[in-house]
């Protein structure tokens, strides 16, 4: 049952219908005492009972209001009216990278551009020790302006926990949609550890499905694509993509190794790679001046949210250190160094 625009939850009021999953419904609301726009994520009627359904909804706005990056929708409430419970969150305006794929073949610059920002909002969540679980393109939501942002930590957990829940999932759940189990890694499928490595490899699976707009791993059933996963090798993006540089081509194929060891340690050492990749691409774009601004564009729209949001900051000299941060952004932006940039913009959050 869909709540009715002009239902009030607390201060909030619904708007529209924004989508629906599994778990519940999304609604775009008006916050009345701030006066903006916000999404609303209300946990599906006969939910409320279920443990399992609450506790990964809670455990949702735990892990993500724990996290602060530009990168990462932000949430500010937790909340219950007239026993629904919600999440106030961020309301993103754009389009899901699944819908993006959708559309055509993504140029070079735009995958190393997109993988760059998602990398870099999962490496800021294995840093604070939480491993998201369930990275897919349905999860990225793009703005208009290339900004990427990474949603729903509704099956995060803390590094340390195992990975029963997703092969109990495989196992009671023969109808589960393809397109969840696919991104997963061969350890998750078959209840192993649950470590940064499985979000490396579900990283792994996007960037493929960027380059070759297609998956690694397919099959026409449940049971095939895991088959697959746990014991076949994907084809090589290099000859479905042939104008992929060998750097990119390289760490994908890395990220989606079946040993775990043999990955990438965690989300940041990919941020980093791709950081490189993006400013060896830079280099080669800036004397043609609509690529350079496009990216300059996209750099400074980071810088112009965080310090948008430095007046949260409630010691003065954090504040103070987070201007001075974004002032040297801004220089590097000027300086064509966008990458720097970028990850100066980061850290003044």
């Amino acid at each position: 049952m869909h709540l009715a625009p002009g239902t009030r939850l607390g201060r909030y009021e619904v708007r529209s219908l924004l989508g629906a999953g599994g778990m519940g419904e999304v609604y775009l609301a008006f916050d009345h005492d701030l006066e903006r726009e916000i999404a609303v994520k209300v946990l599906r009627d006969g939910s409320g009972g279920s443990g399992d359904r609450l506790r990964r909804f809670m455990q949702e706005a735990k892990a993500t209001s724990a996290l602060h990056h530009p990168n990462i929708a932000h949430v500010y409430e937790i909340g219950v009216h007239d026993d629904l419970h919600f999440i106030a969150m961020e309301f993103i305006e754009g389009e899901t990278l699944r819908a993006r794929l959708a559309r055509g073949p993504m140029p070079i610059d735009e995958i190393i551009d997109i993988a760059t920002q998602i990398s870099g909002a999962i490496g800021a969540a294995h840093k604070a020790g939480i491993v998201h679980r369930d990275i897919k393109p349905e999860n990225v939501v793009i703005t208009p302006d290339r900004y990427a942002k990474v949603l729903d930590f509704g099956l995060a957990k803390l590094r340390e926990l195992r990975g029963e829940d997703a092969a109990t999932m495989v196992k009671t759940n023969p109808g589960i949609a393809v397109g969840t189990i696919a991104y997963m890694a061969p350890e998750q499928l078959v209840g192993g550890d649950v470590s940064p490595a499985a979000d490396v490899f579900s990283l792994g699976v996007v960037q493929y499905e960027m380059l070759a707009g297609r998956r690694p791993f397919e099959g026409a059933t449940t049971s095939e694509v895991v088959q697959a996963i746990l014991s076949k090798a994907p084809h090589p993006v290099h000859d479905l993509r042939p104008d992929v540089p060998p750097k990119l081509d390289a760490m994908v194929k890395k990220a989606l190794a079946k040993n775990i060891d043999e990955r990438h340690r965690d989300a940041s050492e990919m941020h980093e790679q791709l950081r490189s990749m993006s400013r060896e691409t830079i280099a080669v774009a800036l004397p043609r001046r609509r690529g350079a601004t496009a990216a300059a564009v996209a750099i400074v729209v980071v810088i112009a949210l965080i310090a948008g949001g430095a007046w949260q900051l409630h010691q003065r000299s954090l504040r103070r250190e987070a201007l001075q941060k974004i002032n040297v952004a801004e220089r590097l932006v000027g300086e064509h160094k966008l990458a720097d940039a970028y990850d100066t913009a980061v850290a003044a959050a």
